[in-house]
């Protein structure tokens, strides 16, 4: 690991999430001397990753990270062929639709669609979810099990009173969701929102993202015809990505 790239990384990791630090907190918060963490900052402010908040001495990500996150997800195959199924879904259910892939140990958000109904509702596109608290991420978990096992052994967060902070039961979360190629959750990341999720799977019968619909605590669980038309958008994409039949083996299945 190149130890300037690794330092300048978490001094972008410590900022994410809207905070706004001080070379001092930074410095503190990495373990590093104060005049190291400046030379990184500024280099970072040079290239428009970090800047500097208005009137003070505390710093901010930059607009930089917002041009080469859109470049991302321009190269991503999954979200370019899964949109207009995702837009049918959205249309379909009258619910939110969530498409993600695996960051570390959380989701991120690769694309959203809004519900259809014309009410205020923030766009959700890159923003990231502990797997462990999410359909999305216990979908993409089951098809992914040196994922898993690490996730399983470290500490699971709580989020809300509902999430699953307990191994076994995560792991036997883990096992149903791979007998019905579907996961489900109930308030485990935000309070009053519950979600449901498929894999979607590349011709190679891998696992390259999951795709949700979210809906009210209140109306859990939705109607038949919203599991079925998750299903089909489901192998919809991933018949878009090359898959022969859906859903996708076991992992390890094939060997």
């Amino acid at each position: 690991m190149i130890q300037a790239i690794d330092r300048a990384a978490k001094v972008l990791q410590s900022l994410q999430g809207a905070r706004h630090l001080g070379i001092k907190e930074l410095s503190n918060e990495l373990g590093l001397p104060p005049s190291t963490v400046h030379g990184i900052v500024k280099s970072l402010q040079a290239h428009g990753l970090v800047a500097k908040e208005p009137g003070s001495n505390r710093y901010m990500l930059g607009p930089a990270l917002l041009k080469l996150s859109n470049v991302y997800l321009d190269t991503l195959d999954v979200r370019a062929r899964a949109m207009r199924w995702t837009s049918e879904l959205a249309r379909r259910t009258g619910l939110s639709v969530r498409l993600g892939v695996t960051l570390f140990d959380e989701v991120i958000i690769i694309h959203h669609n809004l519900r259809p109904d014309g009410s205020q509702q923030m766009a959700e596109t890159g923003i990231t979810i502990p797997v462990h608290a999410s359909a999305l991420g216990k979908v993409l978990m089951t098809y992914d099990p040196a994922m898993a096992d690490q996730v399983l052994a470290g500490e699971l967060r709580s989020l809300t009173g509902d999430t699953i902070t307990a191994a076994e039961v995560l792991s036997a979360e883990l096992e149903m969701t791979l007998s019905r190629a579907m996961a489900t959750e109930r308030d485990e990341a935000v309070l009053g929102e519950s979600s449901i999720a498929v894999p979607i799977a590349d011709r190679s019968g891998a696992v390259v993202a999951a795709l949700s619909v979210v809906l009210p605590t209140s109306e859990y669980p939705p109607a038949d015809a919203v599991f079925n038309d998750l299903r089909e958008a489901g192998r919809n994409i991933s018949r878009e990505l090359g898959l022969q039949s859906w859903p996708p083996l076991a992992p390890n299945a094939g060997e």
